[in-house]
């Protein structure tokens, strides 16, 4: 260590204006060496989470509401050889309603072109009348074994076979 002498004949030290990063740098391999050993002990949590193919049975047949491009509404429970039938927005909740069993789901099904407002208000109607299981349907990607077939759970657009 240099010392300088000062004119009364004593030594003073001068001030270093850098640091030291050594023992930073010895703490921080010792920590990564303590992190490397003690990760491989840890069990991680195991969470199963649903996919989207893998969605839980539906303990009823729901009833099915469909808007169309142009804004009309028609109702179907989603069983084989159901037909849609037909109803006014002012009527819609009543008739879900006097069709509907506990537990039941509702499903909205809309065209793609069909406002967001529209799905929107069908949906709050429904729930301010006591609609309380309401769900969306959608196209699922990936799923397009024949062009005549709609994936599971979704709706033709028009509800007839495409040509």
């Amino acid at each position: 260590m240099s010392s300088v002498r000062s004119s009364s004949g004593r030594s003073e030290r001068r001030l270093k204006n850098e640091i030291n990063v050594v023992p930073y740098i010895d703490v921080m391999l010792v920590l990564l060496i303590i992190f490397m050993v003690t990760a491989p002990l840890i069990t991680p949590g195991v969470v199963e989470l649903p996919s989207v193919g893998q969605a839980a049975n539906v303990p009823a047949t729901p009833i099915e509401v469909q808007i169309t491009e142009d804004g009309k509404l028609s109702w179907r429970k989603r069983e084989a050889g159901a037909t849609n039938i037909p109803v006014e927005r002012s009527a819609l909740a009543q008739t879900i309603l006097s069709e509907l069993k506990p537990d039941q789901p509702v499903v909205i099904a809309a065209d793609g072109k069909v406002p967001y407002e529209t799905v929107m208000k069908v949906m709050d109607d429904l729930r301010k009348n006591g609609v309380t299981k309401l769900g969306l349907l959608v196209d699922q990607k990936g799923d397009t074994a024949t062009p005549n077939a709609s994936p599971k759970g979704a709706v033709n657009k028009t509800n007839t076979p495409k040509k």
